[in-house]
């Protein structure tokens, strides 16, 4: 089989998909920015072939390089994307050159949210109230329409960038300037959903769900994304077989059914208070900030592995252990600027040594990174155990105990 990788050098656990697919025997060509000689020699080692073109996001560029690969063949297969950015694109190329894989009406309705909760609530999913908005007046009558607490985020993109809680009229006419939609930005907004927020990750073959991971945020991304003090954690359980999370499991199924996802992989958000199990939002992609890292650890599988015998056999060859539940913890510099120490890092290793997977100190000098960066943009430590109650213990006196200071 001939996969096409879009983007195989950055960001950098992007080599491992490559390493990946040469591992079950594909033919592998790889499209990116970078000069083939700035690749290195293990991700050359990978390819058989590679193309150089200036913007992997332009379609036109995407698609004249994908005809020439063709041309010369072999024939392409499939072509494959791991990062948010270039979903769309990729999608868009593969149906102008007749290529399986996910159609540009499902990366469609992953990408844009109004559009993905207005096709989820008619296929019977629960889900926040929302609307796509381009002027400032209709922000407006739906917040008046829904009531306060509401959301503002962009209706594409990932994480919680560009996203506000708007709790007052006083408040929201304050925001809607830095939104742009009193300029004709189109903007998302939705209804609050109270609760605790966690997420389901998948490899879906043909449509089907053939490995799935649960995870949960604590505190919410919004929240952890908004609030220097927070110590926020990603922790995935070993749990997922309790009776707890058979909605939740439910629920991706159908959304999966519903958007018509085929062979991909999977990152959906949940939340879970007062009003039940509310779906969030879909990808069709891997998660973020190397949590398939995690996953592969605490299941004792490699999913890159999994994830191309998917794309080339459609099949998977190993199950996860469910041995640990793991997680990390993201650590905050007290201000910013430059980092000057660090406090508590011996006291952790000695209490936890056997338990740490890994972790990341920027050395003294560096510079701070915004905390809406996300959990890895400044220090962290990622820990595993058999006992989730346990783990999370470990966490939180991770978080007690090291101290990031910066001036």
């Amino acid at each position: 089989m001939h996969v096409i990788f879009v983007e195989p050098r950055f960001p950098t656990n992007q080599a491992r998909f490559v390493y990946a697919l040469k591992e079950t025997g594909a033919y592998v060509t790889g499209i990116g920015e970078t000069p083939y000689e700035y690749l290195g020699d293990s991700l050359q080692g990978a390819l058989d072939a590679y193309e150089q073109i200036p913007n992997v996001c332009d379609v036109g560029r995407l698609e004249d390089a994908v005809v020439r690969i063709q041309k010369r063949g072999p024939w392409v297969d499939r072509i494959e994307a791991t990062v948010e950015a270039h979903i769309m694109t990729t999608a868009k190329v593969r149906e102008a050159c007749g290529i399986p894989g996910t159609r540009v009406q499902t990366a469609y309705l992953c990408r844009d949210k109004p559009a993905m909760k207005e096709a989820l609530r008619a296929a019977g999913v629960p889900t926040a109230l929302s609307t796509g908005a381009s002027s400032a007046d209709e922000v407006r009558d739906f917040a008046k329409r829904v009531g306060f607490p509401v959301i503002l985020k962009p209706p594409s993109g990932a994480g919680a960038a560009g996203t506000y809680r708007v709790d007052s009229t006083e408040e929201l006419e304050k925001i809607l300037p830095e939104t742009g939609v009193d300029r004709g930005v189109t903007v998302a907004v939705e209804e609050f959903v109270e609760g605790h927020e966690g997420f389901l990750d998948t490899l879906t073959i043909g449509g089907k769900i053939s490995q799935y991971f649960i995870s949960h945020y604590y505190p919410t991304v919004l929240e952890a994304m908004r609030t220097r003090w927070v110590s926020p954690q990603i922790i995935t359980t070993n749990r997922v077989d309790t009776a707890g999370y058979d909605e939740v499991k439910v629920l991706a199924a159908k959304v999966i059914e519903a958007l018509g996802i085929g062979t991909s992989a999977t990152h959906m958000e949940w939340f879970y208070g007062p009003k039940g199990l509310k779906f969030s939002e879909i990808g069709c992609r891997p998660p973020g900030v190397s949590v398939w890292d995690i996953y592969g650890i605490a299941n004792d599988l490699d999913l890159y592995q999994e994830w191309a015998n998917a794309v080339v056999h459609e099949k998977i060859l190993q199950e996860p252990s469910r041995r640990y539940s793991a997680g990390m913890i993201a650590l905050r510099p007290e201000t910013d600027g430059q980092i000057t120490g660090y406090e508590g890092v011996e006291r952790v290793q000695q209490q936890l040594g056997k338990w740490i997977i890994d972790s990341h100190f920027p050395p003294p000098g560096s510079r701070t990174q915004p905390i809406e960066g996300g959990y890895m943009a400044n220090a962290y430590v990622r820990v595993k155990h058999p006992d989730y109650d346990q783990l999370r213990n470990m966490l939180d006196y991770v978080g007690k105990t090291i101290k990031v200071r910066a001036s």
